[in-house]
């Protein structure tokens, strides 16, 4: 289970803007003398505004977005049973780097993101002991995101029929050709070349290393085609990709090591189950043997106190 606590899915990388903005309004605070600085910081990621005059400054943060408490209340709303740690460490890792997303002005829902979220979901997942409570965990998870998880699962399936049906070459010809996915992938195409609506992450990554595994394509120039394709920095694609499979690799350890704490603690239950046994079996002939001398006690007691022995003799 120690494993578990190493586990990192981390994407606070958004939060230095704000440092970096904190940091420069404490430094003209120190070093100006005669003027008065006034600072108000209040942000939910949301795009950051700021007035100045010659007695204050007012950084404003334009977004009503919720905030991660926010995020994670509406799941603990929506899914009220306990979840084993070996899973719930991960879960709450991921909810808070998908909420920072979410809620980024840059981002855009799309099918590759889906996907990539969904096989991540699966893989942790993998193994939870009821398959109705982990799609319920599933339902609570995206709609605390205010999603829809059936969209999720809806385009991720497409995406998976689709790659299926695809070759190493044809999986990169897709702005030559036309059909709803590989229209898909050029919007996404399009809005990477912007850089304005469109906001890469993990889940972006794993959505493509899914498609590549699902179309056999295990050349490694696939993936510096797709990438290109897309307009997508193949570097961070190949960075986020080895989280990934670190993620994974240490998910499988601490699923072997929870594996073998409930076969251990079910061993133990058994012995001490086959310990009472026979205490339990001694005790109930015990019952039975005094509850026999009890009965024959009481039958001579009666005989030897009849009426007839009781009576007096006739005078």
């Amino acid at each position: 289970m120690a494993a578990v606590a190493s586990l990192s899915f981390s994407a606070l990388s958004q939060c230095s803007d704000r440092k970096s903005v904190i940091s420069s309004t404490r430094n003209l605070a120190y070093n100006s003398e005669g003027l008065r600085l006034r600072t108000s910081f209040s942000c939910n990621n949301g795009g950051v505004r700021a007035s100045s005059s010659s007695s204050r400054m007012v950084i404003h943060c334009m977004s009503d977005a919720p905030t991660v408490a926010d995020t994670k209340l509406n799941f603990l709303k929506a899914y009220k049973r306990p979840i084993p740690s070996v899973y719930n460490t991960v879960l709450q890792e991921l909810i808070v780097q998908q909420h920072l997303i979410k809620y980024k002005k840059s981002y855009r829902y799309d099918p590759v993101f889906a996907l990539g979220f969904v096989t991540v979901f699966d893989q942790l997942m993998d193994g939870y002991p009821s398959d109705e409570d982990r799609e319920a965990i599933f339902q609570a998870y995206i709609k605390a995101l205010n999603e829809d998880p059936e969209q999720y699962r809806i385009d991720a399936q497409k995406l998976e029929e689709w790659a299926r049906a695809q070759t190493s070459s044809s999986l990169v010809e897709f702005p030559s050709r036309e059909g709803e996915i590989e229209g898909t992938l050029k919007n996404i195409a399009e809005r990477a070349a912007s850089k304005g609506s469109f906001s890469y992450s993990r889940f972006f990554a794993v959505g493509l290393f899914r498609l590549l595994e699902l179309a056999n394509a295990t050349e490694p120039t696939i993936l510096e085609k797709l990438c290109a394709a897309l307009n997508i920095d193949k570097r961070s694609v190949d960075r986020d990709l080895d989280v990934y499979r670190n993620l994974l690799s240490k998910l499988v350890q601490a699923k072997e090591l929870l594996k073998e704490y409930v076969a251990r603690e079910k061993k133990k239950r058994e012995e001490r189950v086959e310990i009472r046994r026979p205490m339990k079996q001694l005790q109930n002939e015990w019952e039975t043997t005094n509850m026999f001398a009890s009965s024959r006690s009481g039958a001579s007691y009666k005989a030897g106190h009849s009426p007839r022995s009781c009576r007096s003799p006739n005078l």
